[in-house]
């Protein structure tokens, strides 16, 4: 767990006493990690800033989300996947979505599945990484309350969201299709997929951008909810969340290990469109604070799709809302993806990818 001390968390917590304009200007700068934010040393040192390597083995530590997009590398940490190539998975646990975003950021872990808008916002600001694989594909909906049942109907409404968070990207692209924008309804901002999903169950908000499993449970658990955009009426089929990102220095002295947990995760997909109703027995509860039949429901939403090399073009796409929205002082190319060390591992593997139903190739 990240401790709650030190500058990290002090600026963390005090991110959460301002108003939803100042915490964006916050988020700006805390995306360019160690400029914002300096961990202690001990605590840098507690967490890992680099790989630990014991008895011919590496350790990685990383951090992830919440959404079913990261069932892939839950599995690949749970049946320790990566093991066989020397490489033991761990996770530092976040109490909060911006935690995420600052440990890798300031280099306190070696890898993240991350929002790619995270990810934008972290490159934008000259941090050192690189997108090497995919997470899930689709599963960001928009839930709004009865009476709401469209975007005209959210003029003067409540929305809750992330920042700097696909959740955030999906309805402002929604909203600005239909002719609105943020300025037209109100935005609130929260920490945690199970806190949002609560606020909309409990009518604190009349609408929310969701992630799976929390949007299927949110519509159960609440009269009259309904889906309004899966984000497939947007983008269609197959569009990017989270993704693999690594630090470039990781990538650079020690190529083999990135190649390991890509790796795993292919497998990690592998074993889950095998037998889904054991991946999901074996993580709800653990990583995912719904029941087993919401996340069932859930996951036909958001699969896992680790090889997304064809979800290149629309992240780019994405980042020219990223930069409307001012999060991005300007655009990125493709240099802010890497990926030779997938097509390696796909080369090396190749009967286990053929046989892969979600892939670009």
């Amino acid at each position: 767990m990240c401790e709650r001390n030190g500058q990290a968390f002090a600026a963390l917590q005090a991110a959460q006493t301002l108003s939803p304009a100042a915490r964006r200007g916050f988020l700006k700068s805390l995306s360019a990690g160690a400029a914002m934010v300096v961990l202690p040393m001990g605590m840098a040192a507690a967490l890992g800033a680099a790989p630990a390597r014991a008895a011919g083995r590496t350790t990685i530590k990383a951090t992830h989300g919440a959404g079913l997009c990261n069932l892939g590398i839950f599995i690949a940490k749970q049946r320790q996947l990566a093991k066989g190539d020397g490489v033991d998975l761990e996770f530092v646990v976040t109490p909060t979505n911006t935690d995420i975003v600052t440990l890798f950021g300031v280099g306190a872990v070696d890898m993240s599945m991350i929002p790619y808008s995270n990810f934008l916002s972290l490159y934008d600001a000259g941090a050192p990484v690189r997108v090497v694989a995919g997470g899930g594909v689709n599963g960001c909906l928009v839930v709004a309350r009865d009476g709401i049942k469209s975007a005209a109907d959210m003029k003067g409404k409540t929305l809750g969201t992330f920042q700097a968070d696909t959740l955030e990207v999906l309805p402002y692209d929604w909203l600005k299709k239909a002719g609105l924008s943020f300025k037209d309804v109100k935005i609130r901002y929260f920490n945690t997929s199970p806190e949002m999903a609560q606020a909309f169950i409990g009518g604190a908000v009349d609408a929310i951008c969701a992630v799976e499993p929390y949007a299927t449970q949110t519509v159960a658990a609440r009269k009259g909810a309904s889906v309004l955009s899966d984000g497939t009426d947007l983008y269609g089929p197959q569009y990017a969340d989270c993704v693999l990102a690594v630090r470039t220095p990781l990538l650079e002295k020690q190529p083999e290990v990135v190649r390991a947990v890509i790796k795993a995760l292919l497998t990690a997909q592998q074993q889950i469109e095998t037998d889904r109703a054991g991946a999901l027995k074996e993580t709800v509860g653990t990583y995912y604070k719904t029941t087993l039949e919401a996340a069932t429901l859930a996951s036909q939403r958001q699969p896992v799709m680790i090889d997304q090399r064809n979800q290149t073009q629309f992240i780019l796409e994405r980042a020219k809302s990223m930069k409307e929205m001012g999060y991005l002082k300007k655009l990125p190319d493709a240099r802010m993806f890497d990926w030779g060390p997938l097509e390696k591992v796909i080369a090396e593997n190749q009967a286990m990818f053929t046989g892969l139903k979600l892939k670009s190739a």
